[in-house]
């Protein structure tokens, strides 16, 4: 929400967003008073689709703001094409993608600004909430800064109305302390989703999948299920803990009522919300719960 008003981004504007994700995404954009306009997502991967958005733009299109969901990192070469030849600003939402890359260049390099998440579940969180935003831009940099703390720009000496957002202390230093894990923790998530990847043998499940020379740094380990809601019952029987991420496309949420989709106006996204299932991921897991964790998969009904 800081970068979309640094951006000058508000009401009367439209901001491209994927319709599968969490409500921060679009939420940020209806707080300055601009209207999120959902795109539908790509199948294997649960990100914006690119073929979409052209579509979607209108003379009052101001920006995109691309999801690495789960880890995945978006298409952003093609993302920053489309924004090119349309003049658009693009914020990428870096949230669950601390490290993932491109071609090994990061998520959050290739767009104008992006955002990130240190909420205690992230790949690299704080014990409280907390974020930070990056650019390249110095003007954006100083007006975000100003923004996050009041609006100020030396003490007392407030050139805008801004907010109270600064990142305390305690959290900083808690983050400054767990930073140089995080390539260690990131590897180890890789190397445990491969492990899944391979003792999962149940076809009726659609795990996750990687694009050729994407680094996917599964913040979550999402798998598919059609019969979802039973499996996610049938392991927390056994004592395996699942998450569903996220039970609703964001165009369908009761916040949007208003805005009168109808089913099947994002038909991937909507078939995702029914389908998806977050099994345990964090890089303490050992081989012996990973092995635990596939053979239920490998023996219900799924």
């Amino acid at each position: 929400e800081i970068l979309l008003q640094a951006y000058g981004i508000g009401k009367g504007h439209e901001v491209i967003v994927p319709a599968a994700s969490w409500i921060s995404t679009s939420e940020a954009v209806s707080a300055r008073g601009a209207t999120p306009v959902f795109v539908d997502v790509e199948e294997d991967y649960f990100n914006i689709n690119p073929a979409l958005i052209e579509a979607a733009i209108t003379a009052n299109t101001k920006a995109i703001i691309p999801v690495h969901l789960y880890g995945h990192p978006a298409d952003m070469p093609a993302i920053m094409a489309i924004a090119k030849k349309y003049n658009l600003i693009v914020i990428e939402d870096c949230a669950q993608s601390h490290a993932s890359a491109i071609h090994e260049k990061l998520a959050g390099t290739f767009g104008h600004a992006a955002s990130f998440s240190f909420y205690p579940g992230k790949n690299l969180g704080a014990y409280g909430d907390a974020g930070c935003m990056a650019t390249s831009d110095d003007a954006i940099a100083e007006k975000v800064r100003m923004i996050a703390n009041h609006g100020q720009k030396g003490k007392h000496n407030h050139i805008m109305e801004g907010r109270n957002s600064r990142l305390d202390g305690l959290q900083a230093a808690i983050l400054s302390a767990k930073l140089p894990y995080l390539h260690q923790w990131t590897n180890a998530r890789i190397a445990l989703a491969a492990q899944y990847n391979t003792s999962i043998t149940n076809t009726a499940l659609g795990l996750p999948k990687t694009k050729q020379k994407y680094k996917h740094v599964f913040h979550l380990y999402v798998i598919r299920s059609n019969k979802r809601d039973a499996l996610k019952d049938e392991l927390n029987a056994l004592g395996i803990e699942t998450a569903i991420h996220y039970p609703c496309a964001l165009p369908f949420l009761s916040c949007y009522a208003d805005r009168n989709f109808t089913a099947g106006s994002f038909p991937v996204a909507e078939a995702w919300a029914k389908k998806v299932l977050s099994i345990p991921m964090y890089a303490e897991l050992t081989t012996t719960q990973i092995e635990y964790i596939a053979s239920a998969l490998n023996n219900l009904p799924a």
